[in-house]
């Protein structure tokens, strides 16, 4: 690609220099945005759409006067290259960058700012320059604990995505550390892609994704072939995957506006069993995916008679119930209280939603309020043998952190006493310096000096 040191901006003689020493990078060749390198970037790879990218920039008319600039403000600009939140010269011109990169692009209005110009800084229908510098770029976090990074290689089409429930055609190329161990085209059900050996990672993902879109994830081992490995891959245990993706079709399952109440009932006792299926396998995750598929259904419904509310609220609670303990099963503790709390509400002495938020809290370090839900239990059952022992496990934390606390607080005031006493001991060396210094009634002021420091001594300790 050309390079160029000092571009001129004088208004035509600027055009001129990009048309003779630039490049259209734009997809259709329309001149639309034309690039000239000024620093060669620092390798090869360049970034792909949706990733997070860092640059600096500097904007300008073409009559050299600047309008905008990140070095101004002495801080960088972050966005998602690709996804419409810059200009449509940023997303084409950034893509083509490398990471270190400083070029120029010549920007026509149509890919910048418009037949409206920006009042006060552009002129209508102005064409603008800017020069860009990548500074560094990363994938697209799709969990908030970072186990699941996304890269586009190819965008796909249209807005809509697969949900919960639909049935898709991908093409899937598995790697771990840099080994293929899987390349096949496989259809599978959404939240079911367990049942074809293909990971919670990659299910998880598919939501994020349009037809026809080719993507890397990077996958934690959670989301991955979990501490378990992959025999039959030669995956072994807490491994860290790259799949490639392609979406190829899709069929989105109908969502819960879309059906009536019989038929989310019926939907539902297939799911809660697909649920019990996944969670007696240790699948808790997948397990978790089809209970709150049945949550999402039901909780907004009311039913027509006293049979269809019975059958609503057995399953809002069953699901609720296999949901904490599925939650138990994967830590997440704030999640257990949440489903006990929506069970307690239906049904107040419902045995097992007081005891999983008991355990919860206990996991929380919230002994007293996790002995407050196993003596309910108790209430509820008084043979109940696993609550009577969590209370004794309770009050032995509780008498722990007891111990603790009065450890700390002796340490605490032992330190003071001893800043006390070094307080004191300076005072009294103060006040026998000033005495001998004065030299008065002789030996007998000496001896009220002493009197009056121990009398302010008794005074500033600390009762023990």
């Amino acid at each position: 690609m050309t390079t160029d040191q000092d571009l001129p901006m004088d208004g035509q003689p600027a055009t001129a220099v990009f048309a003779a020493k630039g490049i259209d990078v734009t997809p259709i060749k329309d001149q639309g945005v034309i690039k000239v390198v000024k620093h060669q970037g620092v390798d090869k790879e360049r970034p792909m759409i949706g990733d997070r990218v860092t640059v600096h920039y500097t904007g300008r008319l073409l009559s050299g006067k600047k309008f905008d600039c990140s070095r101004d403000r002495k801080e960088p600009f972050c966005f998602n290259v690709g996804k419409g939140q810059v200009l449509k010269a940023w997303d084409i011109g950034v893509l083509s960058m490398q990471r270190g990169e400083v070029c120029t692009l010549l920007c026509k209005p149509e890919y910048a700012y418009g037949a409206a110009g920006n009042p006060d800084k552009i002129p209508p229908s102005s064409p603008v320059v800017f020069e860009m510098e990548l500074l560094k770029f990363e994938g697209e976090m799709l969990t908030d604990d970072g186990g699941i990074l996304r890269r586009i290689k190819v965008k796909g089409d249209g807005y809509t995505n697969p949900n919960d429930g639909a049935r898709v055609d991908v093409h899937l190329e598995g790697s771990c550390g840099g080994r293929l161990f899987d390349c096949r085209d496989v259809s599978f059900t959404v939240g079911e892609a367990e049942d074809k050996g293909v990971p919670y990672g990659v299910d998880r993902a598919l939501d994020k994704m349009q037809k026809g879109e080719c993507c890397l994830l990077y996958l934690k081992p959670k989301y991955g072939f979990g501490s378990e490995g992959k025999p039959e891959y030669k995956v072994g245990p807490d491994k860290d995957l790259v799949y490639e993706v392609t979406l190829k079709d899709f069929q989105r399952a109908k969502e819960s506006w879309e059906m009536d109440l019989n038929e989310k009932l019926e939907m539902s006792l297939e799911v809660k069993r697909k649920g019990n299926q996944y969670f007696k396998a240790g699948r808790h995750y997948q397990a978790i995916i089809q209970y709150q598929r049945i949550v999402s259904w039901l909780e907004m419904e009311c039913g027509t008679g006293i049979e269809q509310q019975k059958k609503i609220q057995d399953f809002l609670l069953t699901s609720h119930l296999n949901l904490a303990l599925c939650f138990l099963r994967t830590k997440d503790f704030s999640q257990v209280v949440e489903n006990c709390n929506k069970v307690i509400e239906l049904d107040e002495s419902n045995e097992k939603a007081l005891y999983r938020r008991g355990e919860a809290r206990l996991h929380r370090n919230e002994f007293s309020m996790a002995m407050a839900d196993f003596q309910k239990v108790l209430q509820v059952n008084p043979s109940n043998r696993a609550a009577h022992a969590q209370i004794s496990i309770c009050q032995s934390k509780i008498k722990e952190h007891h111990e603790k606390d009065k450890k700390t607080y002796a340490n605490m005031f032992q330190k003071f006493a001893e800043w006390d006493a070094k307080q004191c001991h300076n005072n009294t060396l103060q006040m026998k310096d000033k005495a001998n210094q004065h030299h008065i009634n002789g030996s007998s002021f000496s001896l009220s000096t002493d009197i009056k420091v121990k009398t302010l001594c008794i005074h500033i300790s600390v009762d023990k």
